[in-house]
């Protein structure tokens, strides 16, 4: 007899396969948030060199930071992965009041510091204790509005409802973000609230509100800021004066322009000797795509998207109705972040100073982005089928 070959399986059999494991979603966020992380610390080492080097006198300074509070978001997101759920949920309402409190401290004289016109920055006296509470608001609406609807659900039908809990705080934190002059936090926020009340079921037309006061508070922030009406003015008149007011932009699509296909090389970045600022916060991006050329800047790209289709898959298989709202709100706060931060840098959009979740330099951001991923880790292990593997797991150790 004959042995018959068994026909190669299709790359969607086994794509089908792999994400059928019980821990698939645990494993896809932990890998493409790990991967994200260390591409961000590696990229904040080059962007930064140059600047660090110039007004520091260390071309290592801000990436030495950077793998510290990277070092201390991985301990936070490890604690947070393992937190009993009902302890996260105690602490959604002390987190919300505590977060709105720091951030309303931005504005008072001692404490808040303005940068380019946003305040949103909080010092305490020493380096260390400088940080920017409107990151860590992100991860406490997130806690509260899950909270909120896990505890709420039979009331769901009743508009008013929405309207007499929700609303409050959320148009509270609005209006920190206006009073702060932040146009991409409050942006980010709506977005995720609405992530998180599309995956609740809430009516269309409290959604549609929530839509409305985040265009209102965005146009608010506008109108208020001298500064921002001239960059938003700028955008439109797609001015291509590369020393004008569009010098970022511009400056931006060149660097990711030059870069090609496969890039200039690690640490061969023209544009950030001076000539493209925040080159390693909010432009970083740029730098990717000019030394990794497309290949880097779709990877960055492709991991945001395998974090986000995680993120949405643990939305809707957890069986926790707390969980699944977390994860919705988190996966939208990565997802839109990221696809604003991008699209600044595209020139696709206004200057929003918003940065790459997880990439950019910043400890506040990175400290609460991890936070967040840990959450999100949390919710892909209260999955049933994760559930049943990790006991099955334990069980398997315990008899060795």
């Amino acid at each position: 007899m004959t042995a018959t070959l068994a026909p190669p399986r299709r790359p969607a059999t086994q794509t089908r396969n792999v994400l059928d494991h019980p821990l698939a979603d645990f494993y896809l966020v932990v890998a493409s948030g790990g991967v994200i992380v260390c591409l961000g610390v590696m990229m904040v080492i080059s962007a930064s060199s140059v600047d660090a080097a110039v007004s520091i006198g260390d071309p290592y300074y801000y990436g030495k930071k950077q793998i510290l509070f990277a070092i201390l978001g991985a301990l936070g997101a490890w604690v947070m992965s393992r937190v009993p759920l009902p302890l996260l949920r105690w602490a959604a309402w002390p987190a919300l009041v505590v977060a709105a409190l720091l951030s309303l401290a931005t504005r008072v004289p001692g404490i808040g510091i303005a940068v380019n016109g946003n305040y949103n920055w909080v010092s305490l006296g020493p380096t260390w204790a400088t940080f920017q509470p409107s990151e860590f608001a992100k991860l406490a609406l997130v806690l509260w509005c899950a909270n909120f609807l896990a505890q709420r659900e039979r009331l769901l039908e009743d508009l008013r409802q929405w309207f007499l809990y929700l609303m409050g705080p959320f148009v509270i934190i609005c209006l920190v973000g206006v009073y702060q002059h932040d146009l991409g936090s409050a942006l980010v926020i709506a977005a995720m609230v609405i992530g998180v009340l599309f995956m609740a079921g809430a009516p269309w037309r409290l959604i549609g509100l929530i839509g409305l006061l985040g265009l209102l508070a965005a146009a608010a922030l506008i109108v208020m800021s001298p500064n921002r009406i001239h960059r938003f003015a700028l955008f439109l008149s797609n001015d291509q004066d590369i020393e004008g007011g569009n010098m970022q932009p511009i400056r931006s699509v060149y660097a990711l322009a030059s870069g090609g296909l496969f890039g200039e090389g690690l640490g061969a970045s023209r544009q950030k000797w001076g000539l493209l600022a925040e080159a390693h916060t909010d432009y970083i991006f740029a730098i990717i795509g000019e030394e990794l050329g497309f290949v880097g800047a779709f990877t960055v790209i492709f991991l945001f998207f395998v974090l986000g289709f995680a993120g949405i898959r643990i939305a809707r298989s957890v069986d926790d109705v707390f969980c699944r709202h977390v994860a919705a709100g988190v996966t939208a706060w990565f997802t839109v972040q990221a696809f604003v931060n991008i699209a600044v840098v595209l020139n696709l959009i206004p200057v929003m100073g918003v940065t790459l979740p997880m990439i950019s330099y910043g400890g506040s951001s990175l400290l609460a982005n991890l936070l967040g991923l840990g959450l999100l880790i949390r919710c892909a292990r209260q999955e049933p089928d994760a559930r049943r593997a990790l006991v099955r797991r334990q069980e398997t150790r315990g008899e060795r």
